[in-house]
């Protein structure tokens, strides 16, 4: 490597509510070899502590080393980050960029099938919220949720970030589009402390980032992580969005599909190079 070249580090970032399975498997490895002869982190998304295990955890561990991958200790858990998430929720609440809302689920459904509604979007956050506690100034509900309309108004200029996987080129953000399949997305619940969308973000910066790695499902969902990291003041990485391993019916392999789990082949006596051949990597 030339000198004064920036290492590239990469990471895997599972959650320990299952078993990791082929998609896992592709996932890692392809975040390993993006690395190349930088460094490969290992982060654990636990933020859901009503399904995380601990067992689950050193399974992780456990399968990943036996595909003969290895990472950069301390491993970051998510479930001990609460203090870097709410000072990036108190950032952003000292601009005026968030708010809080009390609407279910359900009370989402219900807006966005009114009649004076068109069909309801479904966004990279899920149903795109329709704002109903935008300007109710709700002091005690249990969800924050960023203000999407003042927070464009904060950038001047949107930013762009550069993907190499399988819709290589530079994406610039755009604001019509935000609005209208994203909107006002959750960066924290009662149950959980952050959301997804916020952690990620925080850790990515926090571990040096500098080229994440995931599957193509999550591609949509870059577009709030960089606005979200240019209203923090935070560094964009490039971006590498791969292909999924999906199931005989075009689905994507999920956790509760233990006959692909990686365990079940380690326990049938499969080596690692044949569940490197299955998925085709």
């Amino acid at each position: 490597m030339a000198c004064g070249t920036k290492l590239k580090r990469t990471r895997f970032a599972p959650s320990p509510t299952g078993p990791l399975h082929l998609g896992h498997a592709l996932a890692a490895l392809i975040a390993s070899e993006r690395a190349d002869q930088g460094e490969f982190l290992l982060r654990i998304e636990d933020l859901d502590r009503s399904r995380a295990r601990p067992e689950w955890e050193a399974q992780i561990c456990d399968d990943l080393a036996w595909l003969g991958l290895t990472w950069q200790q301390p491993v970051m858990r998510q479930s001990e980050r609460a203090e870097a998430y709410q000072a990036a929720l108190d950032l952003l609440a000292a601009k005026g960029l968030t708010y809080r809302c009390a609407c279910t689920r359900a009370d989402i459904r219900e807006a966005l099938n009114a009649p004076q509604e068109g069909a309801p979007i479904l966004g990279p956050d899920g149903l795109v919220y329709p704002g109903t506690c935008r300007d109710k100034q709700l002091s005690e509900a249990p969800t924050i949720r960023l203000n999407l309309r003042a927070a464009l108004k904060t950038l001047p200029d949107l930013p762009c970030f550069t993907e190499t996987g399988l819709q290589a080129g530079v994406h610039a953000l755009d604001q019509d589009w935000l609005l209208t399949h994203c909107g006002d997305v959750i960066l924290s619940r009662k149950d959980m402390g952050a959301a997804y969308h916020l952690a990620v973000v925080v850790d990515d910066a926090a571990q040096g980032i500098t080229e994440v790695t995931r599957g193509e499902d999550l591609f949509e969902a870059t577009f709030i992580h960089v606005l979200l990291q240019a209203l923090l003041g935070l560094p964009t990485p490039r971006y590498h969005h791969h292909r999924l391993i999906r199931d005989a019916a075009g689905k994507r392999l999920a956790k509760r599909d233990d006959a692909r789990a990686i365990s079940t082949y380690r326990a049938e006596g499969m080596v690692p190079e044949a569940v490197k051949a299955l998925i085709g990597h």
